[in-house]
């Protein structure tokens, strides 16, 4: 009597293809120009394809042994020398066809991109060229079609530093040690827009937090009396750091 036959299952990681990937990161770096009042975005030229002579955000493939960190302060330290810098990981772009590159791979090879968002101080930090054309500070607003898909990872960037702004104190990394509550709030409208909120409330709020301190010094600008100068008191700010919307 012969015994039954069994059905072999199938295993679902035979039936379809594991993706193959390459790993690099794209940093979206801020800065805030407070003379001008501009919110502004670093790009450099790409001089290799895929899109040769195109605007894209700074970015590397991640090297051999090598973390995604690591690759990320290694981009920043290749194109710009700063003092102060705050960065984070943004998030992980990784739909396929996001970079032509992969449809010339004969092995069907996918490319990632873990993106970091980074805030700098517009008067600390020098562009490195060293050996490259092109690199630019250009005006969120006049930003051109960038390489890949890069326009999206900065959208979803500037969306990052609206809410940081909101919650936690960003700010205080792009303004000098001591500044005036205008200078505060004209950040703000730079990177929020004119209507998030009039001077006045915005003034009184944060006054009333506590986190700001009086350095009893005060500076003149033009012909209007002269305005204190605060800085931030991070002590003083640490029971507030969980709760939303702190500053507006």
């Amino acid at each position: 009597m012969h015994g039954r036959l069994q059905r072999k299952t199938a295993d679902p990681l035979e039936a379809e293809a594991l993706a193959d990937f390459k790993v690099g990161v794209d940093n979206v770096i801020f800065s805030v120009d407070t003379q001008q009042n501009r919110l502004l975005v670093l790009v450099v030229m790409r001089h290799e394809d895929p899109f040769m002579g195109h605007w894209s955000l700074p970015g590397t493939l991640v090297r051999q042994g090598e973390s995604l960190e690591d690759a990320a302060y290694r981009v920043l330290s290749e194109k710009i020398r700063v003092h102060n810098l705050y960065l984070e990981q943004l998030y992980t772009f990784g739909g396929p066809d996001r970079d032509p590159r992969e449809a010339q791979d004969a092995y069907g090879v996918r490319y990632l991109s873990v993106s970091y968002f980074a805030l700098v101080r517009f008067a600390e930090a020098e562009l490195i060229a060293d050996g490259v054309s092109g690199i630019a500070w250009y005006p969120l607003s006049r930003v051109p079609r960038l390489a890949f898909d890069h326009n999206e990872i900065l959208n979803y960037g500037y969306q990052r530093l609206r809410n940081k702004l909101e919650y936690s104190p960003i700010a205080f990394d792009v303004l000098p040690e001591r500044f005036t509550l205008g200078d505060l709030y004209q950040l703000y409208v730079t990177v929020l827009g004119d209507d998030f909120s009039d001077y006045s409330n915005f003034r009184a709020r944060l006054l009333k937090l506590g986190f700001l301190q009086d350095t009893g010094q005060k500076t003149s600008r033009g012909a209007g009396r002269p305005a204190s100068l605060y800085r931030f008191d991070a002590e003083a700010f640490e029971p507030l750091k969980n709760r939303p919307m702190v500053f507006i």
